[in-house]
């Protein structure tokens, strides 16, 4: 058994190891990879073509199996603690005013501070909108636009 055999089957031990550890599908390609450039090196062929093969049927084991893979695994996004707030419907429970800088909301039962995405003041008992977070004060609006004076 040669260098390159043991190069080789390094390379299919550790990446198995990777995918046991992590059960993600991030090294299973390379497992393929690897025995294809086990089996050319084992049939004599130089390194370079070796390594071409591995490359190779890595990309091929990727393409063919990853639609495969998506359809079987289901990954669902799921919105952060925070994320949660965002479009949600919140109480001015003390008036915001981002000059003085005070105000809190309360929404999905949680109290923040808060301060108005354009500046305005927003009385106590407002409903708001979040649209935004920035560290741990929410960004507000009135739910209901005030129409602007003229």
């Amino acid at each position: 058994m040669g260098m390159s055999s043991i190069f080789w089957l390094v390379v299919i031990v550790i990446a198995v190891v990777v995918e046991a550890c992590t059960v993600q599908l991030v090294s299973i390609w390379m497992v393929a990879g690897g025995i294809g450039a086990l089996i050319a090196d084992l049939c004599g062929a130089p390194f370079w073509i070796q390594t071409a093969i591995f490359a190779g049927v890595t990309a091929l084991a990727l393409v063919i199996s990853r639609p495969m893979v998506k359809k079987v695994m289901h990954f669902q996004k799921v919105d952060t603690n925070a994320g949660r707030y965002i479009g949600k419907t919140g109480i001015v429970t003390a008036q915001i005013d981002n000059t003085e800088g005070v105000g809190q909301v309360t929404v999905l039962g949680s109290v923040w501070t808060a301060r108005s995405l354009d500046g305005s003041i927003l009385l106590e008992g407002e409903n708001v909108v979040i649209k935004a977070i920035e560290g741990v004060k929410l960004i507000v609006e009135p739910e209901h636009r005030r129409p602007e004076a003229e």
